[in-house]
C-alpha cells in the first residue's frame, strides 16, 4: 500500500503541487492520503484526477486580492479568505470546482489534519467530513493563526494542522502503507527555528492558551518528527521528496518566478526518484 503525506506550507506547496502532477501523469494512486494545511487541498485535487487545478491556485488565484490582502484582514479579521478559495472557486458553481463525485468515488483513504484551537491537539477529519459545495473541513487546516481568525468547523474552531503534527506520517503507517512519500516545502535537511513562532504565539494566548502553546513548540515538534523520518527514509521505508532551495519563500510569499521553478523542481524530482523508489 502506498501513503502520500503533503505537509503544506502555503504558496511553497506549489511544488507538492508539481509532485502531484507527476503521479497522475503517471497514473500513480495512492491507497492513503494525508494532508496538512495546503497539502490538503493538494490532495483533494489529486483524488479527484484534476491535473493541474492545484498549480491554477497557486500561479494564478492566489495573486487576487479576494484570495489574500490587507483589504480581507480589514473586512474580514482574516488576511487569507478561506471562503473564497474553498467555497467560491471551488464550489460546483464556481470558477475552478473540484470533482467532488470523482474525490469520493476514489478508494483512496483521505485524512486533513487540523488542530483544536482550545486543546492545540492534532485532529484528524477524514473523507465524510467533505460534502458537495461544502469544503469546510479543508479551511481547518489551512487556517493559519494571527493571519486568520480560526476556522469553525462544526462548531467548534480550528487552527493549522501544522501546528499540532506538521509531518504526520504516521497516519499513513497506521492505515497499512508499507511505501510512504513525504513531500516537504523545505529542503529536506532544514530544521525548523523557534524564533517567529514564539513572537507569533503571543497573540493566540489570552484565546487559545493551548493553541499559543502548540505553536510556540511547533519547531521543536516539526523538528522531532523530521529526524525520525530521516531515519525512516535510510531504512528505506518512506520517501522524503523536497526542494533544494526555496530562495527564502515564506509561507505567504508571492513570486511567480521562484513559485514555478519550485513546481518545476517538484515534478522533477518526483520523476526522477518516485518509481524507483516503489519498485524498491
Amino acid at each position: 500500500m502506498l501513503g502520500i503525506v503533503d505537509v503544506g506550507g502555503g504558496t511553497r506547496d506549489i511544488f507538492g503541487a508539481g509532485v502531484l502532477d507527476y503521479l497522475l501523469d503517471e497514473d500513480i494512486r495512492s491507497d492513503a492520503y494525508i494532508g496538512v494545511s495546503a497539502g490538503s487541498a493538494n490532495g483533494a485535487s489529486y483524488l479527484a484526477g484534476q491535473r493541474g487545478r492545484n498549480y491554477r491556485f497557486y500561479d494564478r488565484y492566489a495573486y487576487r486580492p479576494e484570495y489574500m490582502s490587507a483589504r480581507n484582514f480589514i473586512r474580514r479579521g482574516s488576511y487569507i479568505d478561506l471562503e473564497y478559495i474553498y467555497s467560491t472557486l471551488s464550489n460546483s458553481d464556481g470558477e475552478d470546482p473540484l470533482d467532488y463525485e470523482a474525490f469520493i468515488s476514489n478508494p483512496c483513504s483521505f485524512v486533513i489534519v487540523a488542530t483544536d484551537a482550545f486543546t492545540g491537539k492534532a485532529v484528524y477529519l477524514d473523507k465524510s467530513s467533505l460534502k458537495k459545495d461544502h469544503y469546510e473541513a479543508l479551511m481547518t487546516s489551512s487556517c493559519v493563526p494571527a493571519i486568520n481568525k480560526p476556522s469553525i468547523f462544526s462548531g467548534k474552531p480550528y487552527f493549522d494542522g501544522g501546528l499540532s503534527d506538521p509531518i504526520p506520517y504516521d497516519k499513513a503507517f497506521e492505515t497499512g502503507c508499507d511505501k510512504v512519500i513525504v513531500i516537504l516545502t523545505r529542503p529536506k535537511n532544514a530544521f525548523r527555528k523557534k524564533s517567529s513562532d514564539s513572537k507569533v504565539s503571543k497573540y493566540l494566548t489570552t484565546q487559545y492558551p493551548e493553541a499559543a502553546e502548540a505553536l510556540k513548540n511547533r519547531a521543536d515538534t516539526y523538528n522531532s518528527e523530521l529526524e525520525k523520518a530521516l531515519e525512516l527514509e535510510k531504512d528505506g521505508r518512506l520517501l522524503i521528496i523536497a526542494p533544494e532551495d526555496i530562495s527564502n519563500m515564506k509561507t505567504l510569499t508571492r513570486d511567480r518566478v521562484i513559485m514555478n521553478r519550485m513546481y518545476r523542481e517538484g515534478y522533477s524530482k518526483a520523476r526522477d526518484l518516485v518509481k524507483d523508489y516503489l519498485k524498491s
